[in-house]
């Protein structure tokens, strides 16, 4: 989901940072690689190894190594950006936003499994919502139409596939909306 929301952020809206465009691309292949890529093969190695029985994670104690991982490299890729105090803050601390419901999700991993899923679903649902907000000019509308259908699908998918329960999709996409909503309204400083 990061990797949507700073191409959205990046080329999307573009007066949504003062990020110059020739940093554009080389921040977007950061962001992917340490937040999507990396992780990929993290997950893969882990499953190749045997310390996770599948790439499911159909127990919650599955979740909990990858997880812990996962946030590990979102928490460092939020760091490496704060220190780029020359680009806008909207990098860091939109990626802070981002992986505070990661650390949110990874908490809630130890006691019950939430579906991540929704919580990535939730999180891009606020961030179009804020960016429609913030510049309605740019008829963001049929976007977040867009991917309200594909949450749709998505949770009818995971609660098809018996993957989770009714109670953890809801929880997921909530923690996920109001974490990114709450973020990026301060970022934007509504």
């Amino acid at each position: 989901m990061p990797s949507l929301v700073f191409s959205l952020l990046f080329f999307g809206v573009p007066q949504a940072s003062s990020i110059p465009e020739s940093f554009k691309v080389r921040l977007f292949y950061l962001i992917v690689s340490s937040t999507l890529l990396i992780p990929i093969v993290l997950m893969l190695g882990l499953r190749w190894s045997g310390l996770i029985k599948s790439l499911h994670f159909e127990e919650k104690t599955d979740r909990r190594t990858p997880f812990i991982l996962v946030t590990v490299f979102y928490l460092l890729t939020t760091y490496f950006l704060m220190g780029k105090t020359e680009l806008d803050p909207i990098l860091w601390q939109g990626m802070g936003v981002i992986t505070c419901s990661v650390v949110l999700l990874t908490g809630v991993t130890f006691f019950w499994k939430m579906s991540a899923h929704m919580t990535g679903i939730g999180g891009l649902l606020a961030v179009l919502g804020v960016l429609g907000i913030y510049f309605p000019s740019l008829g963001l509308a049929y976007l977040l139409v867009v991917v309200f259908v594909v949450g749709g699908l998505v949770a009818s998918a995971r609660l098809y596939l018996d993957a989770h329960s009714p109670a953890q999709v809801y929880v997921g996409l909530l923690v996920g909306f109001v974490t990114c909503w709450l973020g990026f309204m301060w970022i934007y400083g509504f």
